[in-house]
């Protein structure tokens, strides 16, 4: 194999010679662009989870050699995970269950009085956790046009707070709508000198370029391993363990608590931990975090720079077939010339985008994903839409042609061949000429082949 080839080459994932029914006849190498709702798993992880499954057993408190084994297992991706995020020496990795699990937690730690800062731009994972505290204040931000626009927005709300409480910002790196990347490390720096703390939601950012807790200066980080490329319900949580330590812990149970004593008048006094358990109440997900651990070395061994460029060429090939067919329109917040990861989404002239998405499977065995991502104030901002127009994650209950509030994303990243790409941008041009090959019909939400 020449050098050229390495460099462009795939990381092996499972499901990558599956191959899928066509309803016009045939099947074909199911194309998987939906990477950014969950990517497949790394063969380097499945591998890594078959061999460690035999000595599978209880963590911390067993005494026989399996579940000795299991939590050195389970520490040792605690230290690989924080390596991988450049963590810094005192900084805490809490495993959860996933970005969304992440937030949530850190919205519980929260001091009372915070004021939380949130672009209406982000996931309903990073929007909406912090209003379900009474005791804090949020603050949405409007979705800015420009990099530059964000930090000066960002330092507007800041700069007119009244009150001297603790303050957070929850913001993504890229976005899960437009692949777009967020400045990171200038909204830190405004964060920081206006006394406010920031909260990096990674996990549309860390499975495409590296991510540093101590060089993008983030007080968090917070990500999925099922975006990594690593399968099971597990996330991070990891950074500054004051306001971890401080709180009572997320969920209260053996394993968060060191000590529990009755009291003479019939209650029960806790100590809870310190460390990271404080916050991993009840048995672990030892595959889950191991999984995770094995990713973060596959992606740091196969090197960020040489995964970013074959991307970005991935990108280019994406744009410039979509930007080939006129009745395409890209989605974007910041411009064309804005750095992104591999998540694209558009719309096409006189196409319902659960029709569109359906023919792509269908008819190409093409899968992406059709609705509103769970971002309905930045697709509603991204497509003109008045807050009263109806609109769902998942397709809404339109027949195929009807105008509909909702939008169609490809999302790509390691594990993706040249050939999935191309072949997506070729039943692109194909179905805005020549139509769809098949009727459709509207089944529970869903646009789906009519039998």
């Amino acid at each position: 194999m020449s050098a050229t080839a390495v460099a462009t080459a795939c990381l092996p994932v499972l499901g990558r010679d599956v191959r899928v029914p066509l309803v016009t006849g045939g099947e074909v190498e199911y194309a998987a662009l939906d990477y950014a709702a969950s990517a497949p798993a790394l063969q380097r992880v499945w591998d890594d989870i078959a061999a460690y499954a035999p000595y599978y057993g209880s963590v911390h408190r067993g005494a026989g050699y399996l579940s000795q084994l299991s939590t050195d297992l389970f520490e040792n991706s605690r230290a690989t995970v924080a390596e991988f995020l450049g963590c810094r020496a005192d900084d805490q990795v809490v495993f959860t269950r996933a970005t969304t699990d992440s937030l949530n937690l850190l919205a519980s730690v929260l001091p009372a009085g915070t004021d939380v800062y949130v672009f209406e731009t982000e996931h309903h994972a990073a929007l909406l956790p912090w209003q379900q505290r009474e005791d804090v204040e949020v603050h949405y931000l409007s979705a800015p046009r420009s990099p530059r626009a964000a930090v000066e927005v960002l330092e507007a709300a800041l700069a007119a707070r009244t009150g001297d409480g603790p303050a957070l910002l929850c913001v993504t790196g890229a976005s899960n709508v437009t692949g777009e990347l967020w400045p990171v490390r200038e909204l830190a720096a405004a964060a920081h000198r206006h006394g406010a703390r920031i909260v990096l939601d990674a996990a549309q950012l860390a499975p495409h370029h590296p991510v540093s807790v101590a060089e993008l200066d983030v007080d968090w980080v917070a990500f999925s391993g099922h975006k990594l490329y690593a399968p099971f319900g597990a996330g991070v949580l990891a950074g500054r363990a004051d306001w971890l330590q401080a709180a009572e812990p997320y969920l209260a149970g053996g394993g968060a608590s060191r000590k529990v004593a009755r009291r003479a008048d019939g209650g029960v006094d806790v100590e809870w931990h310190t460390t990271a358990a404080r916050h991993e109440a009840g048995s672990p997900n030892v595959i889950g975090a191991y999984a995770i651990a094995s990713a973060c070395k596959a992606l740091t061994e196969a090197g960020f720079d040489r995964l970013v460029e074959r991307e970005r060429e991935l990108i280019a090939r994406v744009r410039d077939g979509l930007a080939a067919v006129p009745e395409v329109k890209v989605l974007s917040l910041f411009g064309d010339d804005a750095d992104r990861v591999g998540v694209l989404s558009f719309v096409v002239d006189g196409w319902n985008s659960s029709h569109f998405a359906a023919a792509l499977s269908a008819e190409y065995g093409i899968g992406v994903r059709d609705g509103l991502f769970c971002a309905h104030p930045l697709l509603r901002e991204l497509l003109g839409a008045d807050d009263s127009e109806q609109g769902e994650c998942g397709a809404p209950e339109a027949e195929p042609g009807e105008r509909s509030l909702n939008a169609i994303r490809i999302s790509f990243g390691a594990g993706t061949p040249d050939e999935h790409v191309d072949r997506f941008v070729s039943a692109v041009r194909t179905l805005v000429r020549d139509g769809a090959a098949w009727s459709y019909r509207t089944e529970d939400g869903r646009c789906v082949p009519a039998s």
